[in-house]
């Protein structure tokens, strides 16, 4: 008698097109914990703009310092992978623009770089822009 396969525990996606898919929901949801699960404890995310954030714990403080100041929503345009690396092209409704890059390791983001404008986030967000 043959023995039933066991299942895998599927503890999250691994692919970084399927992570980047979950992140995707988790930020436009506003899922800080959910977000939590997608990094690596020792994670680095660095947008550009601002200066990179390192370790999984301040990168949730900083979503949850974001949510409860900006409407922010990631429109998905394309979505690429090449071995542990993907990119996500996006959009917001204000018609701002972006791309971000994740390292990604057994469904575990360890890297991301994202670009955008400050100035065209300001003012979609009707924020004053500083010199």
């Amino acid at each position: 008698m043959a023995r039933p396969k066991s299942k895998k525990n599927d503890a999250g996606p691994k692919t970084p097109k399927k992570t980047i898919e979950k992140w995707v929901e988790a930020f436009n949801s506003r899922d800080v914990p959910a977000l939590g699960e997608l990094y690596h404890p020792k994670a680095v995310n660095h947008q550009v703009v601002n200066r990179p954030v390192r370790g999984r714990k301040a990168i949730l403080s900083m979503f949850q310092r974001e949510f409860a100041q900006f409407e922010m929503v990631c429109i998905v345009e394309n979505i690429f992978e090449d071995g542990e690396w993907g990119m996500l092209e996006w959009k917001d409704p204000s018609g701002l623009r972006g791309c971000g890059f994740f390292r990604v390791q057994n469904g575990k983001i360890l890297f991301q770089r994202g670009y955008w404008d400050r100035m065209s986030f300001l003012e979609a967000q009707k924020l004053p822009i500083k010199a």
